[in-house]
């Protein structure tokens, strides 16, 4: 059995080299694990546009050409095919995703000490929970920002609402909510580093609701009241819940004693180099 050099040396380190070879070996591996996901992508994409059409068909608007059947137009030869094209990448994404990561967290492990590595797991055991959730919650507002605008549409005129367009709102309100939805988390990264104090979000908590309202109004793509209100509210609670946490952490922080309380500014330390040494050597061996 062969070796990988990076696991054969101690430190995890490795030429430049072989760093190269192993993340071009990783990114093929990852860009067939994508391929193989978009032929599955291909084959699936039925079941998976009735689910993304599903929310503008249960439109009365929707129905201007059969009464029976919910209609969405292309404007271009190959407009169809590019919409399989593109949702057939999605899928493929997303079904090759647990490949990928495993991909990207196996080239960048190595290199993480023992206490990251734990914090990524952490970090990514929220994030992905959160980016669903989000994603969820677009979906089932898809609808209400669409009754909305199409309520305008005078009597008269019937709206032929291409696919083009209509796949992507859908894809920028999933994406929008998903990623608005990870925020807070950033906010509990930055203060479990020390970056980010809770007294620091105490004092700047009021700008930063009125900029939550602010971005929700902005980065919604139907910009009506109903989608803004969805997106900053839960947005809005999650922040709250990160700063409740922010306050704990740093409230259990403040407990512990700080070794250079009683000294001055201009008092010099005393500096234990054995116990430095094996701080180093442990984190070594973490490694």
């Amino acid at each position: 059995m062969k070796l990988n050099r990076r696991d054969a040396a101690p430190d995890g380190r490795m030429p430049l080299m072989d760093h190269l070879r192993e993340l071009r070996n990783r990114l093929i591996k990852a860009v067939l694990a994508f391929m193989v996901g978009a032929i599955l992508g291909w084959l699936l994409f039925d079941p998976v546009w009735d689910f993304l059409k599903q929310p503008y068909c249960s439109l009365p608007q929707s129905h201007v050409v059969d009464k029976d059947e919910c209609s969405l137009f292309v404007n271009g030869i190959f407009s169809s095919f590019f919409l399989k094209l593109k949702i057939s990448c999605i899928i493929g994404g997303v079904i090759s995703a647990p490949v990928w990561l495993y991909q990207l967290w196996g080239f960048v492990a190595p290199g993480l000490y023992q206490r990251e590595r734990r914090w990524t797991y952490v970090f990514l055991g929220a994030a992905v929970p959160l980016f669903f959730v989000g994603t969820g919650l677009a979906y089932l507002t898809v609808d209400k920002g669409l009754a909305i605008f199409l309520g305008f549409v005078a009597d008269d005129v019937k709206p032929l609402i291409t696919v083009d367009s209509y796949l992507s709102y859908v894809l920028t309100m999933l994406l929008v909510f998903g990623l608005t939805f990870e925020l807070p988390l950033f906010v509990i990264v930055l203060n479990m580093a020390g970056v980010l104090s809770s007294s620091r979000i105490r004092r700047s908590q009021r700008l930063i609701l009125f900029g939550i309202f602010v971005f929700a109004a902005v980065a919604t793509p139907s910009a009506d009241p109903f989608t803004m209100l969805a997106l900053a509210l839960p947005t809005v609670l999650l922040f709250e819940i990160a700063a409740l946490l922010a306050f704990l952490n740093d409230r259990r922080r403040a407990r512990r004693p700080d070794p250079y309380a009683g000294l001055s500014d201009d008092e010099v330390s005393p500096l234990d180099l054995e116990s430095i040494d094996a701080e180093l050597e442990k984190g070594d061996r973490a490694r």
